[in-house]
């Protein structure tokens, strides 16, 4: 066996949400080995959806552009009954939203990986390893983690030691095993079939993703790209997608889109099954070792959320862990991982069985409760939010998500991200630390204790969106975190500045102020 050089932080599992921790632990100057099974990108496609929220993620490891020329944006969501009657339609901005981009974006999975993957390799500390097999991790007596691992192209083993393991490896995790984490059934499993077409002709379709509520066949078609469209059909008992190979086979499911083209205008370019489950892990971590993304839980893919969720994790957990790393932060700040991350999970893993159940819930008493319930979701808080406004919940309190009832819960929000000089988003002004916006001007001994913990400060102009956010808030200032979530909000900027966190990440970003 060989022995390597120790890395502060090894990912396992080099899909979306590893590749974004490792990305944003490089930002700040952490080095990770990444270890993946496959020796490149996994070539079917799989998410197909991402919102606002999730590209302006993109948007802070530096791909935004890039991804804006692989996805197309969506107009939203609309729930048809059998008869293909709209039941209930919600819009989406196709422009830029509070976060600077489009609320739904419709992609290819492994083209987003490979911009992932080609955006890493622009950080020097940080590696990745494909066509290699985790076999073994064990936890030892200096704190220390030793992961051991197959290279397939020679059969060679090896091992690596870690301060930190993030196991991002996917549903049948070896890291949520090691840890003795189990996933947490939430009733909801049902087998799909998935189809992938291309076409050069043009179905003349409402540009946003189509549900067909229908608990005899539900089923959902959205536009991926310029050429590329899929549809998913629940089936029935006793079905396999061995009946489905064909076009003529998949014709009468695909009919009320295709029914003005020829089957020579359409390319088949997958038919598969997938189980759609519903699970959330009991526990992400066990000392320093973290499970993140379809590790930690399952999201059935009706409100496409399913990839975002990994992408949050990475989010939530990466400036944490090389806060720690760094010293800034005490260890006992990770323990806010979960704190948030299993809350806002399971809240979002709720919303996508309710569309579920929309969509599938079978005889006289679902179709009752169908047309009671999407007339109504606009009554519904989770569901509003989500469905009707594009937004996720807040998280939950934690020691870096104070919550206050006078500043109207901004605390666990994220901050919008406008436009607030020479054209730049409030994003790239702040950095990639804390940060103040405020439409008070600090004084002096305010200033000395923010400059002391390494503070970026934002005064807003008066006249500005960012003004007109904390104001519609009723408070004066708020406290930013690296994620862009508001920590804490009030009114005395005094109070507030006592409770800046120190965090001094290795890029900054001067200040505007």
């Amino acid at each position: 066996m060989t022995r390597e050089t120790s890395y502060p932080v090894v990912i396992v599992g080099a899909g979306p949400t590893g590749v974004t921790a490792a990305t944003l632990l490089a930002q700040y100057g952490i080095s990770a080995l990444v270890l993946d099974r496959w020796a490149d990108v996994y070539a079917q496609p799989r998410a197909v959806h991402l919102d606002d929220e999730i590209y302006r993620v993109l948007a802070r490891l530096g791909i935004a552009e890039e991804f804006a020329a692989i996805s197309r944006p969506a107009q939203g969501l609309r729930l048809l009954d059998p008869a293909m009657r709209v039941l209930a339609e919600w819009q989406r901005d196709t422009t830029l939203s509070e976060n600077g981009f489009p609320q739904a974006n419709m992609f290819d999975q492994p083209a987003l990986e490979m911009l992932l993957r080609t955006n890493l390799k622009r950080y020097p500390n940080a590696e990745l390893r494909g066509n290699v097999v985790v076999t073994r991790i064990d936890e030892r007596r200096d704190g220390r983690t030793r992961v051991t691992y197959l290279d397939r192209t020679d059969d060679s083993e090896h091992s690596v030691d870690a301060d930190y393991v993030l196991g991002c490896d996917g549903a049948n995790s070896i890291v949520r095993r090691h840890i003795g984490s189990a996933m947490r059934d939430m009733r909801f499993e049902q087998r799909w079939l998935v189809i992938d077409v291309a076409t050069g002709a043009e179905l003349d379709q409402w540009e946003g993703v189509h549900q067909v509520c229908d608990p005899e066949r539900a089923g959902t078609y959205m536009r991926i790209g310029p050429t590329r469209y899929r549809w998913e059909f629940r089936l029935l008992p006793g079905e396999s997608v061995a009946a489905f190979g064909t076009l003529a086979a998949l014709r009468p499911l695909m009919a009320p889109w295709i029914s003005r083209v020829c089957d020579d205008e359409l390319e088949l370019l997958r038919v598969t099954e997938y189980t759609f489950r519903a699970q959330l892990a009991d526990r992400w971590r066990r000392g320093n070792i973290f499970l993140l993304g379809d590790a930690a839980h399952l999201t059935p893919p009706f409100i496409g959320q399913g990839l975002g969720a990994g992408v949050r994790d990475a989010m939530n957990l990466a400036w944490k862990l090389a806060a720690v790393i760094a010293g800034d932060l005490p260890r006992t700040a990770l323990d806010s991982y979960e704190q948030e991350r299993i809350p806002h999970a399971r809240h979002m893993i709720r919303l996508a069985l309710g569309v579920g159940w929309a969509m599938t819930a079978g005889g006289e008493f679902g179709n009752l409760m169908r047309r009671l319930v999407v007339t109504r979701i606009r009554f519904v808080p989770g569901l509003r939010n989500k469905l009707t406004e594009g937004r996720t919940p807040a998280l939950c309190g934690s020691a870096f998500v104070h919550r206050r009832r006078t500043a109207r819960n901004l605390a666990g929000t994220l901050c919008p991200n406008p436009v607030v000089a020479d054209g730049r988003r409030l994003d790239s002004v702040l950095g990639d630390g804390f940060a103040l916006v405020t439409s008070q001007t600090p004084t002096d001994a305010q200033r000395a204790i923010l400059d002391e913990r390494g503070a970026l400060v934002h005064i807003a102009n008066p006249d500005s969106e960012l003004a007109g956010y904390l104001t519609h808030a009723r408070v004066t200032a708020a406290i930013i975190r690296p994620d862009r979530t508001v920590m804490y909000a009030g009114r005395d900027l005094g109070r507030i500045c006592e409770r800046f966190p120190t965090f001094r990440p290795h890029t900054r970003i001067r200040s505007n102020a």
